[in-house]
């Protein structure tokens, strides 16, 4: 806690951020709860919430490649504000759907929101490691994670019961809001030289026209790095299950355990409870852990993140299904920060932009077709069934990691995340 503490009294850059993070996100939550919470209510269709994290999912499966190329072409703070200023005015444009039952309003602005969402991001996650130097990275990552976590508990608690309280229309204003606060504090980032404009080679006419060329380069580097590629197949992994559980969430809240509104978003709390936990765990071991034991401290994680889902899904009662959803949660946590410190370490700048994205992308894409999947079997079977398959689904990727480990196919990366020519951190004047 003291280095996080340290971390945004010293670093006026980074807690800009932060501040920027903490009221966009939580912002984003209020949005999740009375989106998911509307479209049930009018419908009592787990199909419909299917329908609508499709529509979130095929902008962000489909925009991610142009925005990491974009991000490590153009100058991302200007790229991460555009972001913001886009979102704010589709976020507020959810106070139509409220009263005149528009269920395909939901999906519009829904797929327009998260078209936005990956130049943010990912531009996020490609100026850390300017913003931090290599010894505050790892302390600023694990922050940057526990501070999504943290508003996922906060944001999903206080916007079921806001919700239920105060109706949809506040939860949809105070989304639009953050979004322009968090424009603001990006907006107060400085760095003297080039700024925030990614290090890179001259752009050629023919890079300007062909930008697919930029984006297959940066496919060719993830390639030809091991570790950047069991990731990416790992969160392939994830996804299969992931991408259910997502609008299984919703559905246990607000109809297997019939409790409304503020159900959904006490799912969510519990989960942003454990995904906190979680992080807090990997901020401590990371710095302890050599490269053998990181490996295998992932395997364990998917396969308690997996098999805890299992157990929520079959729980009877609430409060069991609240523990072990944030057990599952917990091992997403442990291993997010730790691989994200990993990748924070290896890549460089020029890369940034697009590694993040691609991923992001290939998660999403994934999610999709899982998400596609539960929503047509919420028609057919037992939410309690298909949650069980998700789990499974999920802790497999344990057997591939672990598989890759011992046969030494993910051996340790030469680190070029942080060049020493890249930090130029500042620190608040003294007095």
């Amino acid at each position: 806690m003291n280095a996080f503490v340290s971390l945004l009294g010293a670093n006026r850059n980074y807690r800009n951020t932060w501040i920027g993070q903490v009221v966009s996100e939580i912002g984003d939550h209020f949005n999740n709860i009375a989106v998911f919470s509307l479209a049930l209510a009018n419908t009592k269709s787990g199909l419909v919430v299917s329908g609508i994290m499709l529509a979130r999912a095929i902008p962000a499966m489909l925009i991610g490649p142009a925005a990491g190329v974009v991000l490590d072409r153009m100058d991302r703070k200007r790229v991460m504000i555009a972001s913001d200023l886009t979102r704010a005015a589709v976020a507020l444009a959810f106070i139509f759907t409220v009263h005149r039952g528009h269920t395909w309003l939901l999906y519009l602005l829904s797929a327009l929101l998260m078209g936005a969402s990956p130049f943010f991001t990912a531009g996020r996650a490609a100026i850390l490691p300017t913003i931090a130097t290599r010894e505050e990275l790892h302390t600023a990552n694990s922050l940057t994670q526990t501070t999504q976590w943290t508003t996922l508990a906060i944001g999903t608690f206080l916007g079921g019961a806001s919700v239920g309280q105060f109706g949809y229309v506040w939860a949809f204003a105070g989304n639009s809001l953050s979004f322009l606060i968090s424009a603001f504090c990006i907006s107060r980032l400085f760095l003297p030289g080039r700024g925030f404009q990614p290090a890179r080679r001259a752009i050629t006419e023919a890079d300007v026209v062909r930008p697919w060329h930029e984006y297959a380069e940066g496919l060719r580097y993830m390639r030809g790095i091991p570790l950047v590629m069991g990731l990416m197949l790992i969160n392939v992994g994830w996804a299969t299950g992931g991408g259910a559980a997502q609008i299984l969430f919703s559905i246990f809240g607000e109809i297997v355990f019939k409790r409304g509104p503020s159900g959904l978003g006490t799912v969510w709390g519990f989960a942003g409870v454990g995904l906190l936990a979680g992080g807090a765990v990997g901020y401590r071991i990371g710095r302890r852990l050599s490269f053998a034991q990181y490996k295998r401290t992932i395997a364990l994680c998917y396969i308690v993140h997996g098999g805890s889902y299992i157990l929520f899904s079959q729980a009877r009662g609430f409060g069991w299904a609240l523990l072990f959803i944030a057990l599952s949660r917990a091992g997403v946590g442990v291993s997010s920060v730790l691989n994200m410190s990993q990748l924070l370490r290896i890549i460089p700048d020029e890369f940034r932009g697009r590694v993040f994205a691609t991923m992001d992308s290939l998660t999403w894409s994934v999610m999709l077709l899982s998400m596609t999947a539960a929503g047509w079997a919420t028609e057919y079977w037992s939410p309690r069934l298909i949650g069980a398959v998700a789990g499974a689904l999920s802790s497999s990727t344990a057997i591939f990691w672990a598989w890759a480990h011992l046969t030494g196919r993910l051996p340790a990366p030469e680190p070029k995340g942080v060049e020493p020519e890249e930090i130029e951190v500042h620190a608040e004047p003294a007095g």
